[in-house]
C-alpha cells in the first residue's frame, strides 16, 4: 500500500507536461494520471511515448501523447491546443523539458546558445502563453517551472544551461506576478541530483555518487519520484496560497 499523499482536487484536472517520455518526465506522467488527473504529454522521442501513453491507457488512466519538438514554438503550442480540446483547458502547466548536454564554453557558438536556449528556457515561456488564457477562463490555474541546483552549486561543463535555469527563476517570479490576479499560480521546482538511466548512462559513474551523497544533507540517493511528489502537492489547491517560489528538492545540498 502507497504511504504517499492523494490529492482529490487533481482528479480530472487537465494538465499538460513537456518532456514527459523518460526521466522525470516519465514521473511526472505516471503520478499525474495515477492521481487521476487528465494528462496530455509532449516529448521528441515518439516511440517511448507512444508507449508510455498505451500502457496508461490500458491502465484505466488519462494520458494522452504528442511528438513535439518543444524548439517548435509552433507545433508546442498546436500541441496543447490539441489536449484542450480532448481533455479541456490545461489547469495545470508543468514546464519540465530540458537537455543538459555538456559543452565547453570557449567552443560556443551563437547558434549553439541559442539551441539551448530555446530547448531549456524560451519553450516554457510560450507554453505559458498558451495555457494561461484557457487557464484564467476555467478559474485558475498552476504552473511549475523546472529549475536546478546546478547553477548554485556551480557545476561545470554546462554553463549556457546553467544560464537558462537560473533565468527560470526570473520567469517564475516575473509570471506568478502577471497571472496573479487570474488566480494562477506559478512557482519552480528545482532538482538536485537526480539519479536517471540517462544521467548513469552519459555522467556519473560511481565514484560520482559517492560524491553526491556527500554533498547531500541526507543519505540516499534522489529519484524522479522524488520531484514528481513536490509537482503533485504544487499543483493541487493544497498549496492555493503558494505562487513566485522555488522549491528545491535536493536532499539538502544547495544554498538557494
Amino acid at each position: 500500500m502507497s504511504t504517499f499523499a492523494h490529492y482529490p482536487s487533481l482528479k480530472d484536472r487537465p494538465v499538460v507536461i513537456s518532456g514527459g517520455a523518460s526521466g522525470i518526465g516519465e514521473a511526472l506522467v505516471r503520478h499525474f494520471a495515477a492521481q487521476g488527473a487528465r494528462v496530455g504529454f509532449v516529448d521528441i522521442a515518439a516511440e517511448a511515448g507512444e508507449r508510455l501513453a498505451a500502457e496508461l491507457t490500458s491502465a484505466g488512466q488519462v494520458a494522452r501523447f504528442a511528438r513535439c519538438d518543444v524548439t517548435d514554438t509552433a507545433a508546442l503550442q498546436q500541441a496543447i491546443a490539441g489536449f484542450a480540446a480532448a481533455h479541456g483547458d490545461a489547469r495545470i502547466l508543468i514546464n519540465n523539458a530540458a537537455h543538459d548536454q555538456r559543452h565547453d564554453w570557449s567552443e560556443v557558438s551563437p547558434d549553439y546558445w541559442d539551441a539551448c536556449m530555446a530547448v531549456n528556457l524560451k519553450h516554457a515561456f510560450f507554453a505559458i502563453q498558451a495555457v494561461a488564457p484557457g487557464m484564467a477562463k476555467a478559474g485558475g490555474g498552476s504552473i511549475i517551472n523546472f529549475g536546478s541546483i546546478s547553477w548554485m552549486v556551480m557545476t561545470p561543463s554546462i554553463p549556457i544551461y546553467e544560464t537558462a535555469k537560473a533565468a527560470m527563476h526570473g520567469l517564475t517570479r516575473s509570471m506568478a506576478r502577471e497571472l496573479g490576479r487570474s488566480n494562477i499560480r506559478v512557482n519552480s521546482l528545482v532538482p538536485g541530483a537526480v539519479i536517471t538511466q540517462r544521467q548513469l548512462d552519459l555522467w556519473i559513474k560511481p565514484e560520482d555518487l559517492r560524491d553526491i551523497e556527500a554533498h547531500q544533507a541526507l543519505p540516499g540517493h534522489l529519484s524522479a519520484g522524488d520531484c514528481a511528489r513536490m509537482a503533485l502537492f504544487l499543483a493541487a489547491d493544497d498549496s492555493a496560497m503558494i505562487s513566485g517560489q522555488h522549491f528545491l528538492v535536493d536532499a539538502g545540498w544547495a544554498n538557494s
